[in-house]
């Protein structure tokens, strides 16, 4: 660094910091100077004014003999005249101190008023240099008249819950997270160790263990896996597609097919044309979960219902199922991360407990809203209802399937498709509104 560079650091150091409160206080004496000396000028004018019209005539003596004498006109002018002067003279000389030691006084309380009604962003600052992800509940409470400064406050306070919210919930996924990756994790080692340990092992127990092995690697894959795609809803979308519900729904229930008829289950599909835009992937993710949350968490020889529809310019996906009795106090938990409500709702416990997570978060990055409900009778109604598209937004040309009627269709256990309300003519897939 320069001598140059040095002198002029210096000499910034030196020079008093330009503060809110400083620059509040410079307004407030730059205005009272201001508005003093307009006034000064016009008490000046007025009295000129009143001065011009008084300074005719002559002035006499009105008691000649006692030394009075009188003068002419041009003297008596001469003499207002120059009275006149002295007085504004005094006039100007005397407002001009009282201005300015107004002024002064002014400036010295304005820069009183300035730094009280700056006190409450002083203790925001002091509080936000104190936050940290340790101190997240700490909170300002500012109290006082509502104005603007307890608004910001009231908000700095409400981004300070959030969060903390949000911190806690990533604090308890990842301590969720690591738990269900250490379990296969475990699950694998403690089976290795045991297959080398035994002395007389044979060639099918020696299969077995690596079977096992691989069903822990599997179940690790499919967390993973999980992981991925809600970290990939919880990030957002970059671009949007269109795409239609009725086929995403149609395809996922053609591939349920197996399952279903393997536990006894009857689904009634009713998907009529759901165009919106998206990311098609993430939307069939979201349909794949209600549907196998749907299958797997109901009873034998229950149902499950699918429907899609367009209600008020909005694509609409409804999955229903029987089942157990579901709380409505544990409605909330259902779609947090590694939740699982009491074991006597599940049929098996096989579930990684990310599925309605992965779905809340794949509605969120469509803007999608989520309601979910207990049955009386057993078993959940879950609702995703996607937003009007957006001026620009590109939405699927349904024009082939616009005169396809929605069509219902039952699959019971060891029976054929049904089809029904089906018009000739129509140009959807036949697994389009087959039951799963």
């Amino acid at each position: 660094m320069t001598l140059r560079e040095i002198a002029v650091t210096a000499v910034a150091a030196r020079r008093p910091r330009r503060t809110l409160r400083l620059r509040l206080t410079a307004w407030y004496g730059s205005l009272f100077l201001l508005s003093g000396a307009v006034l000064l000028a016009v008490t000046y004018g007025l009295v000129v004014q009143a001065f011009a019209g008084n300074s005719a005539g002559n002035a006499a003596c009105q008691a000649p003999g006692a030394g009075c004498h009188t003068i002419s006109t041009g003297q008596a002018q001469a003499i207002a005249v120059q009275e006149h002067a002295t007085v504004l003279s005094e006039l100007v000389s005397r407002s001009a101190l009282a201005l300015a030691v107004v002024a002064v006084l002014s400036v010295v309380v304005g820069w009183f008023i300035a730094g009280r009604a700056l006190r409450p962003l002083r203790t925001i600052t002091a509080t936000a240099r104190q936050v940290s992800a340790a101190s997240l509940s700490e909170r300002l409470a500012l109290g006082g008249p509502r104005d603007e400064l307890t608004e910001l406050a009231d908000t700095f306070d409400g981004l300070l819950a959030r969060l903390e919210a949000s911190f806690t919930a990533q604090r308890q996924f990842i301590a969720n997270a690591a738990h269900e990756l250490r379990t296969p994790l475990a699950r694998q080692r403690v089976i290795s160790q045991v297959a080398v340990a035994d002395p007389g092992a044979s060639i099918e127990s020696l299969r077995a263990a690596h079977e096992r092995v691989l069903a822990a690697g599997a179940q690790q894959h499919q967390l993973i896996d999980a992981l991925l795609t809600l970290a990939r809803g919880q990030a957002g979308l970059d671009k949007h597609e269109p795409f239609d519900l009725a086929d995403l729904a149609g395809r996922v229930l053609a591939d349920r097919q197996p399952e279903a008829r393997g536990q006894d289950l009857t689904v009634h599909a009713t998907l009529s044309p759901a165009p919106t835009a998206g990311s098609p992937r993430l939307a069939e993710r979201l349909a794949a979960n209600l549907i196998d949350n749907a299958l797997h968490y109901n009873l034998p020889g229950g149902q499950v219902e699918v429907i899609t529809q367009t209600r008020d310019s909005r694509a609409v996906l409804t999955v229903a199922n029987t089942g157990p009795a579901v709380p409505a106090a544990a409605m909330d938990r259902l779609f947090q991360p590694f939740q699982r409500l009491a074991a006597d709702r599940t049929s098996r416990g096989d579930g990684l407990g990310l599925g309605l997570s992965i779905v809340q978060a794949i509605a969120s990055a469509h803007h999608a809203t989520i309601t979910a409900r207990p049955r009386p009778e057993g078993g959940l109604l879950i609702q995703v209802t996607f937003p009007r598209p957006q001026n620009g937004s590109p939405i699927l040309d349904t024009t082939a399937n616009r005169h396809a009627k929605s069509t219902t269709a039952a699959l019971p256990p060891s029976a054929a498709t049904e089809r029904a309300n089906r018009r000739p003519g129509s140009q959807r897939n036949e697994h389009g509104h087959a039951s799963a």
